[in-house]
């Protein structure tokens, strides 16, 4: 019983770094992102990626370089096609959903991401590469290559 029980910590010892190593690579990608303007190149919006309660990378909008329309309102999701959702507003809104991290790939996938200038929704997957964000909406599978990447830049810390 002694001996069952010193292989089994020993097991664990031996187990627990790389669960723990894996773990803390997949909370790498947690944190604030710069976006830009596809048109412009300047700043567009800033997310926040950040574990959900299922475990699963998510992430919100948190600033918006114009939150508000000409006429003063809040910025509302008014390309989504689903009626219901046309009034919600853009800031705070999720946009990435659902990802996550592939050690193999030293990436995080299955999760999608929305953008709300055109109301539609991508299959996609991120990849961090130093301060940049690699996030990549697409159609279909990856490897048909009808999609766009964004390049997104981490900042230390929420804009007001």
């Amino acid at each position: 019983m002694k001996r069952m029980l010193l292989i089994t910590g020993l097991i664990l010892a031996i187990a627990m770094p790389n669960v723990l190593k894996a773990q803390s690579k997949a909370d790498k990608a947690v944190g604030y992102y710069l976006t830009y303007d596809d048109e412009t190149g300047k700043e567009k919006s800033q997310i926040r990626i950040y574990k959900a309660a299922n475990g699963k990378y998510v992430g919100e909008i948190v600033w918006l370089k114009d939150p508000k329309e000409s006429n003063g309102k809040d910025k509302l999701d008014n390309k989504n096609p689903d009626n219901k959702l046309k009034t919600r507003k853009i800031m705070g809104l999720q946009i990435l959903k659902d990802f996550t991290y592939d050690a193999s790939l030293d990436e995080w996938s299955g999760g999608t991401i929305y953008n709300p200038s055109s109301g539609k929704t991508y299959n996609s997957y991120m990849k961090l590469e130093g301060n940049k964000m690699q996030v990549r909406g697409y159609i279909g599978k990856a490897w048909m290559g009808l999609g766009k990447t964004a390049t997104w830049t981490r900042e230390e810390k929420q804009r007001k």
